[in-house]
This record gives structure tokens, C-alpha cells and sequence, in this order.
């Protein structure tokens, strides 16, 4: 092997930018449309739509954004409370804290690593034992790619009046029961940030089957502005939404979605065969009611079983390889940030936080090639030997 080609970085999951990608930028650019809004955003929304089989899209400038204007819209405020997965990115319950209300983590089932049902529904029984009202809304997130139990969370949540925004931000592509992710909740949530499945450089997008709800985060996103002549102002707004030549780029991107699916499921597998017969090492299990898009391969490390190699050995070995790989996301209960906010209310039962100690996201990047995929897995299997 060439050393130019051993040493050279492997990143744990980089954009992919294309030819078609670089005509609709052009597009923008001949256009003039360079300024926030204009035909590439409309077109983007109205393709998002197709690809995702939701009523309505508002494109914007993150996720985050998404998930704020969603809990807004949903009437979360002040003292209130929303129950959101503990086994996520800080974005999936930072707006919770935007609103002044109070986030309640509720941990994973097994199945698919995402929110416990079960759990969800003793989460609701303590609040009724205190005599507080149901949750304003649950943020419920489909991890790495695959979504989460919506036929065990919708009964729960329906159930208790309580609407769920659907962070589907590293599921587009996925599917749950045939249907695209994104559409499961009241209102679903996408990133298109420089890691994800596709992207826009930076942006997100806020989907539902109800487009007068669609219509109304458009309109706290482009700051509120009142239909008048002049800039006049009933309420506050956002700058949230996502600019022209972005959008363009979206474009680009959102053609490739089922090449993009394929090309990341490829690469799991490639590194399943790999990694067969490593004791100790086990894959994220891929949930029956779904297809997920494999936005990242993720490895799970059992130092009982590999002589006391941890999944830090394994990602310090790699990176002195000069290939990038990331822990499991850090559970939110866990975090410093929401420390304040873990009481009796979160259900928690351990699952979250041993994912999160045993666990490491390989390169997933849908252009890797076999000879970089081989390059990952033989030092996994190296160092797991050792």
C-alpha cells in the first residue's frame, strides 16, 4: 500500500458534493437569487416533501432551529415540561431550555437504542402521581439513522394528549413500516449539517402532514413579519430560514439520497464481514419495523470479553492511524449542562449509559472506498487482538 494512501486522514463522515450540486449553485449564483429565500428553497421544500411523503416542509438553517420552532408551535413554554430521549446530540433538548421549560430523559430499549415506550409511560404515570399536568410534547429521536417504536410511543403518547416531534435529523432515508422517516410525529425535524446523510453546508428543515402548522413556523422563521407594506410585527420571530444557494446545494444532495442510503448500509456490512468472529464486538441491531440508512456504522465493545481492550483503545488506535471515529453520544442525563434537571421525574435504567461506555461510530462516509474500509476494520481487529 502506497504510503501516501496509509497515512491519509479518513474522517468519520464527510459531505460529498457533486457535479449536479455545482449546476444548481451556478444556477443561484446567474440568477442573482444569492440572498436568503428564493426558487431553489421552494424547490427544496417541495422536494423534501416527495422524498419524505409529509404534506408540507419549511426549510431552515438547522435542525436545531426545527426543533425550536416545533416546540413553540406545540405551545411549550414557560415551566412547562417535555420529555426528550437522554440518548442524543445537546440539540435534541437545548430548545426545550429555549422555551424556559423543563426537560424530563427517558431511556433506550434494546431493540433500536431509541426511546423506551415503556418508559415513556412511567414517565407520565410519576407526573400524574405528582399531580402535574401531562408533558407538553416528547422529542423523540431516531439515533444514527434508524427510527424509534412510533407504533408503542404513538399508543403512549396519544394516549395522554401529548404530541411528539420526531427528531429525525440523522434519519432521512430510513424507513418505518415502508414509510419514509420524518412523518411519524406531529411535526418531524432534519439536519442537513456537513455530517449527515446529505447536506447543505448548514440547514435543517421542519416537515408535517399539517401544513397550517408548516405555514406558521415559515412564518416565525423570516422574523414574523406582518403581510403589510412596511416592517410591521405582532410577535417575535426567528432568522431561521435557509438561504437560496444553500438550498441549491440541497438539491444537488437530495437527488443522491438513495445512493447515499446504499452506499452507508454497504459500508455496515462491509465491516460486519470484517469484524466477524472478534470477540467482544457486536453491531447496532437494525429494529423489524424499519430500514435504516447506516448514517454511521456504530460498534459496540465489551471489555469483559476483548481482555480488557475498551472502546477508547480501539479509537486511540485508530486515530494515531490518522482515521477519525467518535464515542456513542454522551447520554443528556449524564451531561454538565442538564445536571439541574435530572430528578425522579427521568426514567432511567442504565441502558443509555452502558451504550454509551461501550460504544464507537466507525468512518461511515458514503464515498469511502474498500481499501479505506479495510484500512478501519484491520486496525479494529488489530487492536482487539492484541
Amino acid at each position: 500500500m502506497p504510503q501516501e494512501h496509509a497515512t491519509r486522514r479518513i474522517f468519520l463522515s464527510p459531505p460529498q458534493i457533486g457535479e449536479r450540486e455545482r449546476e444548481f449553485v451556478k444556477d443561484a449564483f446567474d440568477s442573482n437569487w444569492i440572498a436568503p429565500l428564493g426558487p431553489h428553497v421552494d424547490a427544496f421544500e417541495r422536494e423534501l416533501c416527495a422524498a419524505t411523503g409529509v404534506a408540507a416542509a419549511c426549510a431552515l438553517s438547522s435542525g436545531t432551529a426545527a426543533i425550536h420552532l416545533a416546540l413553540r408551535l406545540l405551545g411549550v413554554g414557560a415551566g412547562d415540561t417535555v420529555l426528550c430521549s437522554t440518548l442524543t446530540f445537546a440539540a435534541s433538548a437545548n430548545p426545550i431550555l429555549y422555551q424556559g421549560a423543563r426537560p424530563v430523559f427517558v431511556d433506550s430499549e434494546r431493540t433500536s437504542w431509541n426511546l423506551d415506550p415503556a418508559l415513556v409511560a412511567e414517565a407520565l404515570a410519576r407526573l400524574r402521581a405528582r399531580g402535574e399536568p401531562p408533558p407538553k410534547a416528547l422529542v423523540a429521536v431516531d439515533l444514527l439513522g434508524q427510527c424509534a417504536d412510533y407504533a408503542g410511543l404513538r399508543e403512549v403518547c396519544d394516549a395522554a394528549g401529548v404530541p411528539i416531534v420526531q427528531d429525525a435529523a440523522e434519519a432521512l432515508g430510513a424507513t418505518w413500516r415502508g414509510r419514509p422517516a420524518g412523518g411519524q410525529g406531529r411535526c418531524g425535524v432534519f439536519s442537513f449539517n456537513g455530517n449527515k446523510i446529505i447536506t447543505t453546508s448548514g440547514g435543517g428543515a421542519l416537515v408535517s402532514d399539517d401544513p397550517a402548522l408548516v405555514a406558521e413556523a415559515r412564518f416565525l422563521a423570516t422574523q414574523a413579519r406582518d403581510p403589510a407594506p412596511h416592517y410591521q410585527h405582532s410577535t417575535f420571530g426567528y432568522n431561521y430560514r435557509l438561504s437560496n444557494v444553500l438550498a441549491a446545494i440541497g438539491r444537488g444532495q437530495l437527488e443522491q439520497l438513495p445512493a447515499r442510503v446504499a452506499a452507508r448500509r454497504a459500508n455496515e456490512a462491509f465491516y460486519r464481514a470484517a469484524l466477524a468472529g472478534v470477540e467482544g464486538v457486536s453491531f447496532m441491531p437494525e429494529a423489524p419495523w424499519g430500514v435504516s440508512n447506516r448514517w454511521l456504522t456504530h460498534i459496540q465493545i465489551d471489555p469483559a470479553r476483548t481482555g480488557g481492550v475498551t472502546r477508547e483503545d480501539v479509537r486511540l488506535a485508530l486515530e494515531a492511524e490518522n482515521i477519525e471515529s467518535r464515542p456513542l453520544w454522551k447520554p443528556l442525563h449524564l451531561q454538565p449542562v442538564f445536571a439541574s434537571f435530572v430528578s425522579d421525574l427521568a426514567v432511567i435504567n442504565g441502558t443509555a449509559g452502558e451504550l454509551f461506555e461501550r460504544g464507537l461510530s466507525l468512518p461511515s462516509g458514503s464515498a469511502l472506498t474498500e481499501d479505506d474500509l479495510a484500512r478501519v476494520a484491520g486496525i479494529v481487529r488489530r487492536t482487539l487482538r492484541a
